[in-house]
């Protein structure tokens, strides 16, 4: 039956993407973050179901009348100018034959984030965007957090299977991520019970990230909570509530979860820690010796390892950390451009909160630049221990930037030029930015 029904809601996709590739791009995003396919057990579970729901998203984009831009912004530019590089290193590394698979797979990922960006241009297209991403990964938050009370943290949460998403470390994170945008749609919320239900949702989330019991999204949501508190203007309060669930939340965890966290104060005593910090030291070496290009994705080679690692050891499959795999791949080119993406999101965030503010008809746009830039720290803090520098998670969080920049933009622009015209009518109206954007459940109307 899942299989069916994955496949129903599949077919109904394709074929409102010929029609719709603004819809298109939303089912592309569920099916790529959420994977359901992975979840049945016959058919549609090796189906390419993305692939599907992208190709006929791009054959409607052909005949697509409705509204649609590319900003050329600068984080647009930084991502355009390290794909072309990921393009180059690839075939100037040491192994392209080896890697063809997965410059492939992350090539079509950049290639959808391109159309998104092209197709999301309302208010209504963004919030459902956010919908979307939040809901793929807060389903296996909440079913996590779910499953982490209910053994008592005994057991590891995992992520969809086949994806970048589905170690307990990677999803971890991910979830982590997910709680500001949460906390985004619960502050939009028209309703009490949705209000409600997303605190639910926000604290099964908490739970099931620390059920995967990984470091790395303990590191990130901690310092999440950090800048929350900064930003906080009731710092007491706020800070007494965050200690509170995070006391409530720890009282369920067993005692082998506490003990692996307390080896990031004995790293030096734990050989997954010292692996990879041997990794980080052959990316390193590799980028002194190969400092523009690096040496492609395949570098992680008994050959390699042998030349470059101090200490060479066999079985890791990457430097998990977003900063080392890019050097290490990428070279010192690659690595700034990387950073330069995160760095020009975190301040178009900033844009869109200087120019709005947490009262007023605006004020959605300052709380979901507040919240990307609070998942911003969560990525960049967790990533570090992390092979997420190609997942489309964060790829995702920076189309919602973009696309609000964008958005609140025109809609200043629009309102100066409305004052304008006010003012040489001699009309004493005031015309606020938002007037024509009346407040909806979730904003999600055109």
């Amino acid at each position: 039956m899942r299989d069916l029904a994955v496949l129903a809601v599949v077919a109904a996709l394709t074929l409102v993407a010929l029609r719709r590739p603004d819809i298109g791009v939303l089912g592309w995003t569920w099916l790529s973050m959420m994977n359901p396919h992975r979840m049945t057990w016959s058919f549609a579970y090796d189906m390419p179901v993305a692939m599907l729901v992208g190709g006929a998203t791009l054959v409607g984009l052909l005949f697509y009348k409705g509204p649609k831009r590319l900003p050329m912004v600068a984080p647009v530019l930084l991502l355009l100018a390290f794909d072309l590089w990921m393009v180059v290193t690839h075939f100037l590394g040491f192994n392209p034959h080896l890697a063809q698979s997965l410059a492939v797979a992350i090539l079509k990922i950049q290639l959808m984030i391109f159309v998104t960006i092209y197709l999301l241009v309302t208010r209504w297209h963004l919030n459902a965007f956010v919908i979307v991403v939040a809901g793929s990964i807060a389903f296996f938050g909440v079913k996590g957090g779910i499953f982490t009370i209910a053994s008592g943290g005994s057991s590891l949460v995992w992520g969809p299977l086949d994806s970048f998403l589905h170690g307990n470390n990677e999803i971890g994170v991910a979830i982590i991520m997910t709680i500001p945008l949460l906390r985004y749609l619960q502050i939009i919320s028209p309703r009490a019970w949705m209000k409600h239900a997303l605190t639910a949702a926000m604290l099964l989330c908490a739970a099931a990230a620390l059920g995967t019991q990984s470091r790395g999204a303990l590191l990130a949501i901690t310092m999440m909570g950090m800048l929350l508190w900064w930003r906080s203007h009731h710092k007491l309060i706020v800070g007494v509530m965050l200690a509170v669930a995070a006391a409530g939340l720890l009282t369920f965890m067993p005692q082998e979860w506490e003990e692996r966290m307390r080896t990031m104060q004995t790293y030096e005593e734990d050989l997954s820690a010292m692996q990879r910090i041997d990794v980080w030291t052959m990316t390193w070496n590799l980028a002194k010796d190969n400092p523009i290009a690096g040496g492609g994705y395949a570098i992680y080679t008994d050959h390699l390892n042998a030349i470059y690692n101090p200490n060479p050891i066999g079985g890791l499959r990457n430097a998990h950390s977003i900063y080392f795999s890019v050097l290490g791949e990428h070279g010192f080119v690659g690595l700034a451009l990387f950073l330069g993406i995160w760095i020009s999101m975190w301040r178009s965030c900033s844009w869109v909160r200087k120019r709005t503010g947490p009262k007023g008809e605006l004020s959605w746009a300052f709380w979901l630049a507040s919240m990307l830039q609070v998942s911003l720290v969560g990525y960049l803090t967790g990533g570090a221990f992390l092979y997420l520098a190609y997942a489309d998670f964060p790829y995702n969080l920076l189309i919602m930037a973009v696309v609000l920049k964008e958005w609140v933009r025109r809609q200043l622009e629009e309102s100066s030029k409305r004052a304008i015209v006010a003012r040489r009518s001699g009309s004493s109206m005031v015309v606020t930015p938002n007037r024509l954007n009346t407040v909806q459940p979730f904003g999600l109307r055109k």
